[in-house]
């Protein structure tokens, strides 16, 4: 029997952090190219790189070690080049997201991928998680504004065809959370590098583990 789905027109999904454990593979690549330069990243500075773009990271980075004249693209080509390798070798599910994935999958309901991260990463990252997945799939690189700007949860739900009102999205970022609250979609925010608990107008789970089709329905029901 195909689970109710209610209003729910599509949801839409985080990568990094929220789909795959894939933070804490981003602080061995951030901490490699710290140490590159001679320099060792603090937890605060990799704290607020956590759902930002790229250059906005490199920025923080090349502050945090007292290099902020380093090129930016220069430490943007190695740390790509160098998280290829780490993405290839393999990407960890977080709890319950392979299953919540597949449930959705079988209840009909459209799916996106919505993530800072450039093309050529997620495209890696896909052969773990799966290009069937989804009806569309926005990166870091494809749109003029990256989050917290609303534009890529709008780019998703109009790639899809469906109102983002009647969307769940599901985020592990404050920055990420800002994007989708702005675009009008409902917001599931599920931790996992960050502490989301002091932000409005979401609702906050552990984890996806008990999260199914029907969850996520009177998310979009309840509005």
């Amino acid at each position: 029997m195909v689970a109710d789905r209610g209003k729910l027109a599509g949801v839409l999904f985080d990568m990094d952090g929220t789909l795959v454990d894939s933070e804490k593979v981003w602080d061995v690549g951030l901490t490699e190219l710290a140490g590159r330069y001679g320099g060792v990243l603090s937890a605060d500075a990799r704290a607020r790189m956590v759902g930002s773009n790229m250059s906005r990271s490199m920025a923080i980075l090349h502050d945090d070690i007292g290099q902020p004249w380093r090129d930016p693209v220069a430490s943007v080509t190695w740390l790509e080049e160098r998280m290829k390798e780490l993405f290839a070798a393999g990407l960890v599910w977080r709890p319950g997201a392979a299953e919540l994935l597949a449930e959705l999958g079988a209840a009909g309901v459209p799916l996106a991928l919505v993530t800072a991260t450039r093309r050529h990463l997620v495209d890696v990252a896909l052969d773990t998680i799966g290009r069937s997945h989804f009806g569309a799939v926005v990166t870091g690189d494809e749109v003029d504004h990256t989050k917290p700007h609303p534009l890529p949860y709008l780019t998703a739900a109009a790639l899809l065809g469906v109102d983002v009102r009647h969307c769940v999205a599901i985020e592990d970022s404050p920055t990420g959370v800002a994007s989708a609250l702005a675009a009008g979609a409902a917001v599931l925010a599920v931790p996992a590098e960050v502490d989301l608990s002091g932000i409005a107008g979401v609702t906050l789970v552990s984890s996806l583990v008990e999260i199914d089709v029907g969850f996520l329905g009177r998310l979009v029901g309840d509005r």
